[in-house]
């Protein structure tokens, strides 16, 4: 049964994948079932898919429409997603979407917003938020712990007269490169530029500004720590 499983996983992640031998088989039998009901969701869902889309119960996605996802992606349960955008979501292979996920492609039907692309094999840790009106962009491999939340917009508010929420809003965008690890509860503000190979300590605030390769920030704000190698 192991083998036979392990084969399985093989196939649908399109490289060799082998369970560790202490998992109990009862526990694995539940995961199977588990992932068998997900995979009949992503199959009643009409949204363009490659092969093998898994969506767990109690997730809301809207403007099916503008979403595009590739083969192998598995959304948790209890995720809330609206593609409602100019270039909507693209989501690559074998990426991961963790539960009490929140992705929101525009703030207001006034001005919509830009979208949402992620790269191949990324891991988009539970409970996080995506605010993608001003656009962002995740490479491969790129993996989030869990709680945090990016911003791709900001508020105007030099006017004292107006109400911050009339004052409309200005953005630029979120990048994130390849094989970065963004560590728990960090957050991203709009403007940010993350190179390839970066990590992002836990709780950390990332403010507008590049971020070079290979780098490894934390604080609030985020500073410069060291180099990875």
């Amino acid at each position: 049964m192991r083998k036979l499983i392990d084969y399985v996983l093989s196939k649908i992640k399109g490289q060799p994948f082998q369970l560790d031998k202490n998992i109990p088989l009862s526990y694995l039998m539940g995961l199977v079932s588990s992932r068998i009901f997900m995979l009949i969701r992503g199959c009643l869902t009409f949204c363009k898919h490659g092969k093998f889309f898994f969506r767990d119960r109690g997730t809301v996605i809207k403007a099916k429409s503008k979403i595009i996802l590739g083969d192998g992606v598995s959304i948790g349960r209890n995720c809330f997603i609206d593609a409602n955008s100019k270039d909507g979501i693209m989501v690559g292979n074998q990426v991961s979407i963790g539960k009490n996920t929140t992705i929101e492609c525009s703030g207001t039907l006034l001005n919509i917003g830009i979208g949402l692309h992620v790269g191949n094999g990324a891991g988009l840790g539970t409970h996080g938020f995506f605010g993608c009106a001003g656009g962002i962009e995740i490479g491969n491999d790129t993996i989030f712990g869990n709680f945090v939340s990016l911003h791709s917009e900001n508020h105007h508010f030099g006017n004292k007269d107006i109400p911050i929420k009339l004052q409309g809003v200005n953005r630029i965008g979120i990048k994130i490169g390849n094989n970065c690890w963004i560590g728990s509860k960090a957050t991203i503000l709009d403007g940010a530029i993350i190179e390839d190979g970066c990590i992002i300590g836990a709780g950390s605030v990332v403010t507008k500004g590049l971020y070079s390769r290979d780098g490894i920030y934390a604080g609030v704000p985020a500073k410069f720590i060291k180099k990875r190698f």
